[in-house]
Order: structure tokens, then C-alpha cells, then sequence
């Protein structure tokens, strides 16, 4: 519980509610009428955006642009507002605009760049040198997430490949990564032999054989032209879509497809098997790494030395606006009263980020519900031993 001073308002007071999946949206507007009788003016909300399944915290956001759905959803959380709009309240809420979590199956910029490196949206988005000093990093992302030396954990079978619906996926205990579809061919084409004399002129094979053209013809990640990049996504989902639709409909295309997949994924105590999953690891846009090599070859911006919380580079106005767009829809609805950031220290411009956040408000209130006032923003900064808190309290356009 804190007191502070809002512009053009009485004193305020924020009561702190933890939400996560034992706590969600419900229980918190179950608590609300009692709050409003402690007298508190705003319920201060923990973030309400999509994180990393299972997170008791919500500071891994995977979709700023989603309501959790482990905390209820948008009609809770629509539900929880209509009871603090009730009960005369305003809402805070905490936004953590520095870093993202890298759950790949959860957060879809993440995906996309494990998937498609340079030429996808996340080379925008998130802060990485595609340059580094050690030549197997040049265009690629470090994925310190092993247990083990990557060679240990390779002949051990602990990586393996697996299909579903349309594309192949690389899996490592729970995770499951993207693999780089121009590469699919290299383990589909396992046993085509066998499967062309056994099929003859089926047209499923005519068409089974037509996809993995149309992949391995697919510009590659590291052409960045508009042209190439649209191509590449165009014809990636086209191709899926295909994968999925024929291998569902032959029984036979199915079988050589996981027959294909057991021989990539080789046999521990024979480690020559494993040397097709091997060049098709060399060919993706990471490189899986033992989790102690981040200490020395991290090739990406984190959130202090959390290898699973990735920064994000929000000065950028495309990345800003992107990953603000429901932020934006929730203050033209007049549903949020202020916002408290994260951490804003770790963005390349602190200050700067203040402004476009009030950018974003003036705008939201043009257009929509919201008070003429401005933004009410706190943010959050732990000093160490001899630090002075930085000139952040006023904004430089929006006193």
C-alpha cells in the first residue's frame, strides 16, 4: 500500500494486488468493495498482460497486446474494472516495457526470429549484434539453454525433431523451438527413394514432392530486401498449409514423414547418426549453447543476467507502438488512471520513454474516454551504493 500526490486530484492511495493463477482477475474484484472501504483510491495492478505460462509474477510478458489468460482473460478483466470503475476507483497498472520473456511457444516475435532471424520482426524488436566478434555467432542468436556441452547433449538424443501440423520443431525437454523451414527438405528427403518406388504416380507424392521444391526454393534469412522477405513468408505459409493438408490425407506420406524424422534424430551410442541433426542445427538462425557460455558469448540484451528475459529496443517508434497497442485501447477507454514501469533504467532512453508514454496518453485521450489529465507515471529505480536517482520525475514536454 503507497500514498502519493496525482496531478489535479486529491492525495491518492494504491493497494498492491498480486495477480496469477491462484490469485486472477475474480479474486481480485472479489476484494475491491473492501478495499474501497480502507479508503484506498486506486488498485494497484501487477501486470495483466500475456507472460510465460505459469509465471507467479507476470514480469516475463510473451504478448503485451494479450490479456493473461492464466488470470481470466478479457472478460475478468473486463469485469474487474467495470467493479473498480463502481466502486469509484482508478486503476494502476505495472508495465514492464524493457525486456520480454523468450518462451518461443508463447511469445510469437520470439518465434518468429528463432524461426526466421534477420529477415523476421524480432530483429527489430529485440537488441541483438548479429555481428559479434566469434565467427559461428555471425548471424545468429546465442540460445544459452543446455544443460550440458552441446555435443553431450546432441549424441545423448536429448534434441530431437517433430512435426505437427505442416512444419517441423525442434524439442529440448519442454521447449519446443522453430526450425528455419528452407531447411524442412534436408529431413523430408530421408527415404524419398523408397517412397517414390512405392508410390509410383500417386499424385499425393507428385504433390509431396511440389513442397519441398517450394521450400528449398524459399529466399533465405539472410536476404533482408522487402521482396525476399515477403516472398519468404508467403510462400512459408502457403508450403504449410499444403504439409499439413497432404500428409493428414495420406497415411503413407505420414509414415514416411516420421519415419524420416526417427532417422534425423539418430541412435545414442551411435554418434555418427546424429550428424544430419547436426547440419540442421547449423543451418537455424540460433545456436544452442551450454547455459554457463552466456556468462562470456551472449549475443542479446537481457534484463540484468536472465538469459529468459530478453530486452527489447521500445526507443524504436515502430517497436514502441507495437508493444504499447493495448496499453493505448485501455487508456482511450478510460479504464487505466496511471501506469508504474519497470525498471526503465535498462532502456537506452529513460527519459525519452517517459515522453512517448505521455505521447501515447495525449493521443488516447483525443480519441477516446480518458481524463484531460495528464498520465499519472511512477517508475521504478533500485540505487546502488553511491548512485543518485537520475532527473526522470519531469517529464520535458508534459510538465
Amino acid at each position: 500500500m503507497g500514498v502519493a500526490m496525482k496531478a489535479d486530484r486529491a492525495p491518492l492511495s494504491t493497494y498492491r494486488l498480486q495477480l496469477h493463477g491462484r490469485f486472477p482477475f475474480s479474486a481480485a474484484a472479489a476484494a475491491v468493495p473492501y478495499l474501497a472501504r480502507l479508503g484506498i483510491t486506486d488498485c494497484y495492478l501487477s501486470p495483466i498482460f500475456a507472460a510465460t505460462p505459469g509465471s507467479t509474477h507476470g514480469y516475463d510478458v510473451t504478448d503485451q497486446n494479450q490479456i493473461n489468460e492464466e488470470l481470466g482473460g478479457p472478460d475478468e478483466y473486463a469485469r474487474l474494472s467495470a467493479a473498480i470503475e463502481a466502486a469509484g476507483m482508478g486503476q494502476l497498472l505495472d508495465i514492464v516495457p524493457n525486456h520480454m520473456g523468450v518462451d518461443a511457444a508463447t511469445n510469437p516475435w520470439w518465434r518468429d526470429l528463432l524461426e526466421n532471424g534477420r529477415c523476421s520482426v524480432g530483429a527489430r524488436f529485440f537488441d541483438i549484434d548479429w555481428a559479434p566478434v566469434k565467427a559461428e555467432l555471425r548471424g545468429r542468436v546465442l540460445l544459452p539453454i543446455l544443460g550440458d556441452q552441446y555435443g553431450q547433449v546432441l549424441e545423448r538424443g536429448e534434441l530431437t525433431v517433430a512435426y505437427a501440423e505442416g512444419r517441423l520443431e525442434l524439442r529440448y525437454g519442454e521447449r519446443q523451438l522453430p526450425l528455419n523451414p528452407k531447411e524442412f527438405p534436408r529431413v523430408l528427403r530421408h527415404g524419398l527413394d523408397a517412397l517414390k518406388s512405392e508410390l509410383g504416380d500417386d499424385p499425393a507424392l507428385g504433390e509431396f514432392l511440389s513442397i519441398l521444391s517450394a521450400l528449398g526454393n524459399m529466399p533465405g534469412s539472410d536476404d533482408l530486401s522487402p521482396e525476399a522477405i515477403a516472398e519468404r513468408r508467403r510462400e512459408r505459409d502457403i508450403a504449410r498449409e499444403r504439409l499439413a493438408r497432404i500428409v493428414d490425407a495420406s497415411p503413407r506420406l505420414r509414415r514416411h514423414v516420421d519415419d524420416a524424422i526417427a532417422a534425423v534424430n539418430g541412435e545414442p551410442g551411435r554418434p555418427s547418426s546424429f550428424d544430419t541433426l547436426h547440419e540442421l542445427l547449423e543451418a537455424q538462425s540460433y545456436r544452442l549453447a551450454y547455459w554457463r557460455t552466456a556468462a562470456h558469448e551472449i549475443n542479446y540484451r537481457r534484463f540484468f543476467d536472465v538469459n529468459a528475459l530478453a530486452a527489447l529496443r521500445v526507443e524504436d517508434p515502430e517497436v514502441f507502438e507495437a508493444t504499447h497497442g493495448l496499453l493505448f485501447e485501455l487508456l482511450q477507454k478510460g479504464l487505466v488512471s496511471g501506469v508504474r514501469v519497470d525498471h526503465p533504467d535498462g532502456l537506452f532512453d529513460p527519459r525519452q520513454y517517459v515522453d512517448m508514454l505521455q505521447g501515447l496518453a495525449v493521443r488516447a485521450r483525443r480519441t477516446g474516454a480518458g481524463t484531460n489529465r495528464p498520465l499519472f507515471v511512477v517508475v521504478e529505480k533500485i540505487l546502488s551504493t553511491g548512485e543518485s536517482l537520475p532527473e526522470w520525475r519531469r517529464s520535458r514536454t508534459h510538465p
